[in-house]
């Protein structure tokens, strides 16, 4: 699996997924949807499979000593380091964003700790929508691409709104960075997790569909 994971970075990655990690310096745009900012490595994934598709990658890594299911195991390890590594790339931001006005977000959650954990639920569901369909067929890029896309969307506009519907969400998860950590830092906890899980399941069910199907 080593040795797979490192041909996914080598040969199958996209330069953009690597300049998208970047656009974590948008939590630094005031008064922006922030949760927007982790729709650019879910974007980097579309890339890296049409790039795979172009370049017939499926079908060189199968000429390998490997299993199928392996070449699916490998893609979300990779999936899952970009996506990762966006969440992680963001905390510097967060401090930067508090040293300067103006003070909070009008427009959605505020850069912190809570904000991480709604956009990792968020990945986690782009996954779930995503790789399953895709994996059905590999050659199929652009519709499992955009129905998952419209998912993302439809739950960043339901997560920017929380703080102007719900109480809760406005007094304690869309405050300053350092203010009401526990709260917070469960949010987080909770979106890893949801995470966690919304991708062990896509990622099952995608070397489930991969496995059946006739590449001859």
């Amino acid at each position: 699996m080593k040795n797979l994971l490192a041909k996914e970075f080598r040969l199958a990655s996209h330069p953009a997924a690597y300049l998208f990690t970047g656009l974590a310096a948008m939590m630094l745009i005031p008064n922006y949807p922030l949760s927007v900012t982790f729709f650019y490595p879910c974007l980097g994934l579309f890339f890296i499979c049409l790039n795979a598709r172009e370049n017939r990658d499926i079908f060189y890594t199968m000429l390998l000593p490997v299993k199928k299911r392996e070449l699916v195991y490998a893609r979300f390890l990779m999936a899952a380091a970009f996506q990762v590594g966006q969440v992680l790339f963001c905390i510097p931001f967060f401090f930067l964003r508090s040293l300067y006005p103006p003070a909070g977000n009008v427009v959605g959650l505020d850069a912190n700790l809570a904000l991480l954990g709604f956009g990792l639920a968020l990945m986690g569901i782009f996954n779930l929508l995503f790789f399953p369909r895709h994996y059905r067929d590999p050659g199929k890029v652009g519709v499992p691409f955009l129905l998952a896309a419209i998912g993302l969307f439809l739950g960043i506009g339901i997560i920017e709104s929380l703080p102007h519907f719900v109480p809760f969400v406005r007094d304690r998860l869309d405050t300053a960075l350092f203010l009401f950590l526990p709260e917070k830092l469960l949010c987080f906890l909770l979106g890893g997790l949801l995470y966690a899980l919304f991708t062990a399941i896509a990622c099952r069910r995608s070397a489930a569909s991969f496995e059946k199907l006739d590449l001859s």
